[in-house]
């Protein structure tokens, strides 16, 4: 008997058990299948839904995007579609609220008062939380030392107009946050030229002022500011032996009226008033792509140039950047900046042998965000300013070209930094 009640006792805990692991398993299924669909939801909205600035509340975790906190080497691009390619400059803008920018005026003090934004009294942060995404691969967020670590030993120098020389904010202050300020020196006091040494890595990163990229002659014999168009600008000689190299050119070349710079353009002899600047800008970028073919070894150096970038200046389009606090919509884009400036740099490049030149893509990604100028916000005494010297006239003096840091050129850093480390671009050796 005792045995009997001993085996009725076994199997009661026996079926219990097995009572008890099935409801269990059925919860787990059930679960499973509600995430398995919600994420099948999520996925599905992402990739078909309009373009737009998402809310504020919605789960960050919905977002594909790579940990931060990754290895050096395991950083890469990962493709969702079956497709190679990537084409990282195709994609859209998404709101994270979570998202602290990597620096601010204060961690990083060589930073430009008229693009510290928020020192200058704005009080809108939304455009700092905005993150870009490509459509079809996961593009890696910026990893400072990673980057550092691949440039030992290695120049990198940023060519151009004001606009590289926010890009050269971005990416410095990116970096300098990402190590000890004692072991970085800093030279940022000239507008023409600005150095970053990092000394554990004897990396370097300089700006170049040359927004042209030729020779702009403003004590020419003819006693006129001259643009020789067949000649380079002469610190060219300052570029020489960089491994890494980022041009831009464009925005001045558009300057009209009291903000033209230049009287007469040189080709060969001759000198002229009236030329297209279409045609004018052809021979200037076609007298850079020269130099670099006959200067860079392609072995040695990597070279990119960086897309003209937007400006929000134009009222009569409802592109003015005054005061205002939320990106343009996907199916409003229209670009109004000179299409032939942009075909013709395309063109060229595109013509140029593929190692040569690797083209930055950034102008349409930018025109979306009308929302991340400085605006009004380029000083602290903005307001005193604009009545002293603007005559009231907000329209005179919001800047709607140049970005607030931290921004937009961040991103532009990420796509620089993403190409350095994708199998697309040959980093040169040590």
């Amino acid at each position: 008997m005792e045995l009997k009640s001993s085996i009725n006792e076994t199997w009661k805990v026996f079926s219990l058990g097995t009572v008890l692991g099935c409801f269990i398993l059925l919860l787990f299924l059930d679960k499973n299948h509600q995430n398995t669909s919600f994420l099948t939801a999520r996925n599905a909205m992402l990739q078909y839904t309009p373009f737009k600035l998402l809310d504020p509340t919605e789960d960050i975790k919905k977002f594909n995007v790579v940990d931060e906190h990754v290895k050096k080497y395991e950083v890469i691009l990962v493709n969702k579609t079956k497709s190679n390619s990537c084409n990282m400059f195709d994609g859209r803008w998404i709101y994270k609220p979570d998202v602290v920018p990597s620096y601010d005026s204060i961690s990083c003090p060589f930073m430009e008062e008229k693009m510290s934004c928020k020192n200058n009294g704005r009080l809108d942060f939304q455009y700092e939380k905005l993150s870009w995404e490509a459509r079809d691969c996961d593009i890696p967020l910026f990893n400072g030392i990673d980057m550092m670590e691949r440039l030992k030993n290695k120049r990198v120098i940023i060519v151009g107009d004001s606009l590289n020389r926010n890009m050269w904010e971005s990416l410095a202050c990116l970096l300098y946050t990402s190590i000890s300020p004692s072991r970085v020196e800093v030279d940022a006091d000239r507008t023409i030229y600005k150095i970053f040494k990092a000394k554990d890595y004897n990396f370097t990163l300089e700006f170049h002022w040359s927004p042209f990229l030729i020779d702009y002659d403003r004590n020419h014999k003819s006693g006129k500011k001259v643009l020789v168009l067949d000649k380079l600008s002469p610190n060219s000689k300052d570029w020489r032996g960089a491994d890494i190299m980022v041009f831009n050119s464009g925005h001045w070349w558009n300057h009209a009226g009291k903000v033209k710079s230049w009287d007469l353009f040189q080709y060969g002899e001759e000198l002229t008033e009236e030329m297209p600047i279409e045609v004018a800008y052809k021979r200037a970028m076609k007298t850079w792509a020269k130099w670099i073919k006959k200067n860079v070894d392609p072995k040695k150096t990597t070279v990119f140039f960086r897309s003209i970038s937007a400006e929000h200046k134009m009222r009569q389009y409802n592109e003015w950047c005054y005061n205002v606090t939320q990106i343009m919509p996907e199916e409003s884009y229209v670009s109004v900046y000179p299409k032939s400036l942009l075909n013709t740099i395309e063109s060229l490049i595109a013509k140029m042998s593929k190692p040569q030149v690797n083209y930055l893509n950034i102008t349409k990604l930018s025109e979306y965000r009308i929302d991340a100028h400085p605006s009004v916000f380029r000083s602290k005494d903005w307001k005193n300013i604009v009545a002293k010297d603007y005559d009231n006239k907000i329209s005179n003096y919001a800047d709607c070209s140049h970005w607030c840091l931290p921004g937009v050129p961040d991103t532009w850093n990420r796509l620089l930094y993403a190409s350095i480390i994708s199998e697309r671009v040959n980093l040169p050796s040590s």
